[in-house]
């Protein structure tokens, strides 16, 4: 009995050095108490408050420098978004300004003088190699047309005839060509049927499908040779 009394005398001496359980430490009062227990249980790093030197540092203005590094980064980060589906399906390519090269100026006459153009025309991001009078079928139905629209179709990668090709990087500039396209009408597929089924399960899925494709027509395609004289 003399011992375990001993032994209660000297722990009520020595300091206590060990912290209670985390359950019994008091909750930061600065936060509410949704936040508060959110972020004891989801936060596993330590929370640092800011030192009065450290405020009085933050509240002093940025240099120069630094501000402009801020702004470029912050125009670079909202460059490198993609650009939102009204900015890529609505808005029509910037017109062409500039001027135009010293051998295009000089070639595209011969390249005016011969018959027989092609164009390689991209629509909605597909290459098509068409010439004058030519039909094509669209892979899909295009949006916001009817039969007898004329559309121009102005990005094109190549621009030829037998002897010259005029390449763009990565298109053609428009003031240098016209081609045209009348909207013929809406093609549709035959009926296609899928009978969808699993294994060990007796009930068959039919799925119908009947896609609709529009055509163009190739009206017109015309090398503008007069208008880089113009633009001398």
């Amino acid at each position: 009995m003399s011992r375990a009394l001993l032994r209660s005398v000297l722990e009520l001496r020595t300091p206590i050095t060990r912290l209670p359980p985390p359950f019994l430490l008091p909750i930061r009062t600065g936060l509410p108490s949704s936040a508060a227990s959110a972020r004891f249980f989801n936060q596993t790093s330590q929370i640092v408050e800011p030192s009065s030197a450290a405020s009085a540092i933050g509240d002093l203005p940025l240099p120069k420098q630094n501000s402009t590094t801020l702004k470029s980064s912050s125009s670079q980060a909202s460059s490198s978004l993609p650009p939102t589906s009204s900015q890529a399906a609505g808005a029509p390519p910037p017109p062409a300004t500039g001027p135009i090269d010293e051998s295009v100026r000089t070639l595209l006459p011969l390249l005016a003088a011969q018959p027989g153009h092609y164009v390689t025309v991209h629509i909605h991001g597909r290459p098509y190699l068409v010439t004058e009078g030519d039909s094509v079928r669209l892979p899909f139905k295009m949006p916001g047309v009817a039969p007898g629209d004329v559309l121009r179709l102005n990005r094109a990668s190549v621009v030829g005839s037998r002897d010259y090709t005029l390449q763009g990087a990565p298109y053609v500039d428009e003031r240098l060509f016209e081609c045209r396209a009348v909207v013929t009408g809406t093609e549709a597929e035959p009926m296609r049927v899928i009978i969808k089924k699993k294994r060990r399960c007796r009930r068959k899925k039919r799925v119908e499908s009947k896609h609709r494709y529009t055509m163009l027509r190739i009206s017109e395609v015309k090398v503008c040779a007069d208008v880089a004289a113009e633009l001398d």
